[in-house]
C-alpha cells in the first residue's frame, strides 16, 4: 500500500503537485567558489574570503545556516545566531580556505543533518552553538602553523564545548502543503549556567537585480496582513511570513557594502551586512527605519538557564492564516509537524530493514538525510562568467584563456546533490555517480534525472565530455557513469517490477558520444591502453597524473585502461537490455564486445614490447612507464589502482544470450576466429553456474593471484575495508630519483603529507567508499559465475575459507563497522573523541567523512560527505551488521 510521502513522490514525478519546489537547496559555502572568483590569477578562495561573506552580495549562489529556499533560488531562508561573545553574526559555517588549512580546507563547526523526506516534507537539522566567543582566529592560526605530518586543529579541541557550555540549536521544517513551508526552531541551553542568544530566522532574495541583467527588483516590507513579513517577488508573487511574536524586525538591503569591502564612506544605502553590525555593533543607522528591503530578520533575544529550552515558530506560504492562533503560525502547525514526522517514520520503516538494530537503523536514516539535505541549487553560466556583468567591471583578459574557457556552452540552474555542501559546494561528475545509488532507494527519479543532467547538452561537451567540477571542468574522473546509470536502471526495476528503458536508452546514446570522446582522447598509441590523468585518485602515484611527466614520456594507466574495461562492459550490458526490445541493439553490443576484448589484450601485453600492465611474477597489475627514448618498465606500486581491473566483469545470461541470436553468432565468431584475443579473457564459452557465461578482464587465476594480496591484512585488508594503497609500503617505500629529485610514495593511513590536490585528499593508505563498494559488486558479479568453485582465505593466511559472496560480505561489514558501535559502545569513525565516544548528547550523531585511517577508521577529510559515503546505506540494507554465524571455521 502507498503510504503519504510515495504519494507525494508520484504526483511530483508527475508534475501534478510540486511538492519538491522547495527544499534544503541553499549552500553552506559560497564564497571561496570558483563562480564568485573574479581574479586574474583564478585564485577564489584569496578572491574571495569568508570575511567578505557578510558584505558582499553573491553573484551565483547563496549561502545560510539550516536553509531553505525555492528551487530556482529566488527566495531563501535560514537562521543567522548570536551568542553576545562572537564578533560577526552566525550567519553561515566557518573553515578554513584551501591555503589556511594544514591539510586544506575544511570545515570548522559541529552540525548534523538527522532526517529527510525525499519531498523535503520534513526535514532535521542540528547546530551546536557555544556559548563563548567562536574561536576564529585561534582555529586559522593554529592550523596555518601546523605541518602536512600533524593532524588537523578541529573546533572541539579549543575546548569550547568543555563542561557543555553551548547550545543545541535544532531546526526542523514541515510542509503543510506544496506552498506552505514550516520552521521550528528549538534552542537547548546544555551549560551548567545562565547564557544569552539572540536568534534570526532570516529571510531573503538572492541578488538578481544588481547586476545590469534587466531583472526586476523583489521587496519585503512589514507586513500589512497579520503576518510578520510580506514577500513580493516577481515570479513568484506574493508571499507571507508568519511567526512567534519577535523582539523587533530587522530590514536591510542583500547589496555589497562597498564602503567596508572597498573604502568608501560616502556610499549610501542599506547593505548585506547590516543587519550583523546591527546586533553586533550596536548601528541602528545600518537598517532601514521604513522596514523596507530585500533582506529581513526577526529578532528574539533571550537568556536560557540551564537546560532551558526555547521554541520559535515561523511558516512561510502563499495564502493568508485567518486564525494565527497564539503562537502567530495557525493553530494546525503542530498537527502538522506531528503528522510529517509520523509520515517520515512510515516511509523510512518501509525501505530500511527492520532486522537491523536500532542503532544500524539510525546511520541509514542519518546517511539518507545527509544525501538529501546536500541538494543544493547550482548555478554557473560560463560565458557570462568569463563576459562579466554590464554593471561589474570588466573581466581581466586572462579570464579568456583562463580556467573552463572552452567550456561556454556550460549553463547550470539546477538542484542537484552536491558532495558536501560546505567543503564540496559544487557537483563532481564520478561522486555524483556514486550518490546516486542509494539516492536510488528513495527517490529513483530525482537518481535518474540527475544522471540525465550530466549528459544534457547545457552540461556535456560538444566533444562528449562530462564535466568534472568547477575547478576544472575538463579534469578527467572515472568513467562510472554507465555503471551509475544501469545500477539505478536495477534498482529501480527491482525495487518497481517496471523497467524504465526510456531513461536507459537516453542516456546511453549520450554515452556513446562519451565513449567515443575517451577513445579519441586517452589512448596515446592507438594500442587500448589508456592514460586519463589523475582519474579522481589525486595523490596515489609516484607523480602527478594530472601534469606532464618529469621523466617525459607518458604513463600508461593499470586504472585508466581498467576503467575502460569496465566502461565498455556496462555499455554492452546497456546495449543488451535495450535489444530485448529493439533488436537493432544487438550490432551495438557486439561493437562493445570488440572493443572490450582489444583492451584485455593489450592490458596482457599482446602487441607489444616490454612491460604488460599485468606482471606476472608479482601476481598484480602495475602503471607502465613509458620512457622517451622507448623503453617501458612497470612502476611497482601495490595500490588501488592494481585492484580496478577486477571492476571490469559483467556475466551473461543464457537464455538472454539465446533472444540475442545476432549478437551470439558473432560473438561465436570472435572465440572461433581470433582466439589470440578470446584467450586473455575470462571466460566467455565455458558455462559457469546456472549456464552463465563470464566476461572478465583478470581470468581465474589472475583473480585469485590478486585476491591472495588483496584479502592480506599486511597489505590491503583493513578491519574496516580496503586500503587505497598496501601497507606493505609502511617499511616498503617505493622510491625513484629523476633528475636529482626523489619522488615517494609511503604508506599514509590518514591525511595526506603532500601539498598535491590541495593537500586535503589522501589515496596513499585511507579506506575509501566507492572503490570499495565497486569491489563489492564485482566479487558478487564473480561468485554468480563461479559458484561455490572458486572458495579463497579471507583475511589470508587465517585459515578461514569463503566463496566470493562471503567475502563481498565480509567487506561490505567491515566498512559499516566504521560507523556502527562497537562491544564498548563506541563508534571507530569518531576516533578518540570522548565527546562523541562516551557523551549521551553526541553518542548518536554521526558525521560521513570523506575517507577513513586506514588502521583505525577515523573519519578524515569532509566531514559530511554523505554523498559516496552514504553508500554505507546500500550495504546495510544488502548485508546487514555482521557475519559471525555465517562465516566458516578455520579447517
Amino acid at each position: 500500500m502507498e503510504n503519504a510521502e510515495e504519494t507525494r513522490l508520484r504526483n511530483s514525478w508527475a508534475r501534478t503537485e510540486h511538492w519538491k519546489r522547495w527544499g534544503p537547496y541553499v549552500a553552506e559555502r559560497a564564497w571561496g567558489t570558483v563562480r564568485e572568483d573574479y581574479s586574474s590569477d583564478g585564485n577564489a578562495w584569496q578572491y574571495f574570503p569568508h570575511d567578505m561573506a557578510r558584505s558582499r552580495a553573491f553573484r551565483w549562489n547563496e549561502d545560510g545556516l539550516a536553509g531553505f529556499c525555492d528551487r530556482h533560488q529566488k527566495i531563501c531562508f535560514a537562521l543567522s545566531l548570536w551568542n553576545g561573545h562572537d564578533t560577526i553574526l552566525k550567519e553561515r559555517l566557518f573553515g578554513l580556505s584551501g591555503c589556511e588549512g594544514n591539510h586544506g580546507e575544511d570545515v570548522k563547526e559541529q552540525y548534523f543533518y538527522l532526517d529527510s523526506t525525499p519531498t523535503h516534507s520534513y526535514t532535521k537539522f542540528l547546530y551546536k552553538y557555544p556559548h563563548s566567543a567562536f574561536p576564529y582566529e585561534t582555529l586559522v592560526s593554529i592550523n596555518r602553523n601546523r605541518d602536512k605530518d600533524q593532524p588537523e586543529y578541529e573546533l572541539m579541541d579549543t575546548g569550547v564545548f568543555d563542561e557543555n557550555r553551548y547550545f543545541d540549536v535544532l531546526v526542523e521544517y514541515a510542509k503543510g502543503s506544496v506552498e506552505d513551508i514550516l520552521a521550528r526552531i528549538t534552542i537547548i541551553n546544555n551549560g551548567p549556567e545562565s547564557a544569552e542568544i539572540s536568534v534570526l530566522p532570516t529571510v531573503w532574495f538572492r541578488n538578481t537585480w544588481a547586476w545590469g541583467t534587466g531583472v526586476d527588483r523583489p521587496q519585503l516590507n512589514t507586513s500589512k496582513h497579520n503576518a510578520l513579513i510580506d514577500l513580493s517577488e516577481p515570479a513568484y508573487g506574493e508571499r507571507l511570513l508568519y511567526g512567534t511574536s519577535p523582539d523587533e524586525t530587522l530590514f536591510t538591503e542583500n547589496n555589497t557594502n562597498h564602503r567596508r569591502l572597498s573604502g568608501f564612506p560616502d556610499i549610501a544605502g542599506y547593505f548585506k551586512d547590516g543587519i550583523n553590525d546591527y546586533i553586533v555593533n550596536g548601528c541602528v543607522e545600518s537598517v532601514n527605519p521604513d522596514k523596507v528591503g530585500t533582506k529581513a530578520s526577526v529578532h528574539y533575544h533571550r537568556v536560557l538557564k540551564p537546560n532551558q529550552t526555547l521554541v520559535l515558530k515561523l511558516r512561510l506560504r502563499d495564502e493568508l492564516i485567518l486564525d494565527v492562533g497564539s503562537d502567530g503560525v495557525g493553530v494546525d502547525f503542530d498537527s502538522i509537524f506531528a503528522e510529517r514526522i509520523r509520515e517520515a517514520d512510515v516511509f523510512y520503516d518501509k525501505i530500511i530493514r527492520q532486522d537491523l538494530s536500532h542503532d544500524a537503523r539510525n546511520v541509514m536514516r542519518q546517511a539518507f538525510a545527509g544525501l538529501l539535505w546536500s541538494k543544493q541549487f547550482y548555478h554557473y553560466v560560463t560565458k557570462q562568467w568569463i563576459d562579466g556583468d554590464p554593471n561589474t567591471d570588466t573581466p581581466a583578459a586572462s579570464r579568456r584563456h583562463g580556467r573552463n574557457h572552452d567550456w561556454l556552452h556550460l549553463y547550470n540552474a539546477d538542484v542537484i546533490s552536491m558532495p558536501d555542501k560546505w567543503e564540496y559546494p559544487w557537483y563532481a561528475a564520478w561522486d555524483l555517480a556514486f550518490h546516486c545509488i542509494p539516492l536510488s532507494m528513495v527517490d529513483p527519479e530525482f537518481a535518474k534525472d540527475q544522471l540525465m543532467l550530466m549528459v544534457r547538452e547545457w552540461y556535456m561537451h560538444p566533444n562528449g565530455e562530462l564535466p568534472a567540477y568547477e575547478w576544472a571542468l575538463g579534469d578527467v574522473n572515472p568513467p562510472v557513469h554507465a555503471w551509475a546509470t544501469l545500477r539505478v536502471f536495477q534498482i529501480e526495476e527491482k525495487a518497481t517490477g517496471k523497467p524504465d528503458l526510456g531513461f536507459l536508452e537516453r542516456v546511453f546514446h549520450k554515452l556513446l558520444m562519451n565513449f567515443t570522446w575517451w577513445v579519441n582522447r586517452k589512448d596515446a598509441n592507438g594500442m587500448n591502453v589508456f592514460q586519463g590523468g589523475f582519474l579522481g585518485l589525486d595523490n596515489i602515484g609516484v607523480f602527478d597524473r594530472s601534469a606532464p611527466l618529469p621523466t617525459g614520456g607518458f604513463l600508461e594507466q593499470s586504472d585508466g585502461t581498467s576503467w575502460m574495461a569496465m566502461y565498455t562492459l556496462n555499455l554492452l550490458a546497456i546495449s543488451m537490455e535495450l535489444a530485448q526490445y529493439n533488436p537493432s541493439y544487438e550490432d551495438v553490443a557486439s561493437k562493445f564486445w570488440e572493443h572490450f576484448l582489444h583492451i584485455v589484450s593489450a592490458m596482457n601485453g599482446q602487441g607489444r614490447e616490454g612491460a604488460a600492465l599485468w606482471d606476472n611474477e608479482d601476481g598484480f597489475f602495475y602503471d607502465v612507464l613509458n620512457e622517451p627514448d622507448g623503453t617501458r618498465h612497470a612502476l611497482k606500486i601495490r595500490s588501488m589502482v592494481g585492484l580496478i581491473p577486477l571492476f571490469a566483469v559483467q556475466t551473461l545470461e543464457r537464455a538472454l544470450m539465446d533472444r540475442m541470436p545476432g549478437f551470439k553468432r558473432r560473438m561465436a565468431w570472435f572465440i572461433e576466429n581470433r582466439p589470440e584475443l578470446v584467450k586473455n579473457i575470462a571466460d566467455s564459452s565455458t558455462p559457469g553456474a546456472e549456464d552463465r557465461l563470464l566476461l572478465s578482464a583478470v581470468n581465474e587465476s589472475q583473480l585469485r593471484r590478486v585476491l591472495k594480496v588483496m584479502l592480506d591484512e599486511d597489505e590491503f585488508l583493513s578491519p574496516y575495508g580496503l586500503r587505497a594503497l598496501s601497507k606493505f609500503h609502511k617499511t616498503n617505500p617505493f622510491v625513484v630519483t629523476v633528475e636529482g629529485q626523489e619522488h615517494r610514495v609511503d604508506y599514509e593511513p590518514a591525511e595526506s603529507s603532500t601539498g598535491l590536490f590541495g593537500g586535503n585528499s589522501n589515496w596513499r593508505g585511507p579506506i575509501w567508499f566507492p572503490l570499495n563498494y565497486l569491489m563489492i559488486e564485482s566479487l558478487q558479479k564473480y561468485h554468480y559465475y563461479y559458484g561455490d568453485t572458486v572458495r579463497v582465505e579471507c583475511p589470508t593466511r587465517s585459515g578461514i575459507m569463503m566463496n566470493l559472496a562471503e567475502v563481498a560480505a565480509e567487506l561490505s561489514q567491515r566498512l559499516a563497522r566504521l560507523f556502527l558501535t562497537d562491544e564498548h559502545g563506541k563508534r571507530p569513525t569518531n576516533g578518540t573523541n570522548e565527546q562523541f565516544q562516551t557523551d549521551p548528547r553526541w553518542q548518536n550523531l554521526v558525521l560521513f567523512h570523506e575517507f577513513f585511517d586506514g588502521d583505525t577508521g577515523k573519519g578524515l577529510g569532509a566531514s559530511h560527505q554523505t554523498g559516496w559515503t552514504g553508500l554505507v546505506a546500500k550495504l546495510l540494507q544488502q548485508s546487514g551488521e555482521n557475519q559471525a554465524n555465517a562465516v566458516p571455521k578455520p579447517h
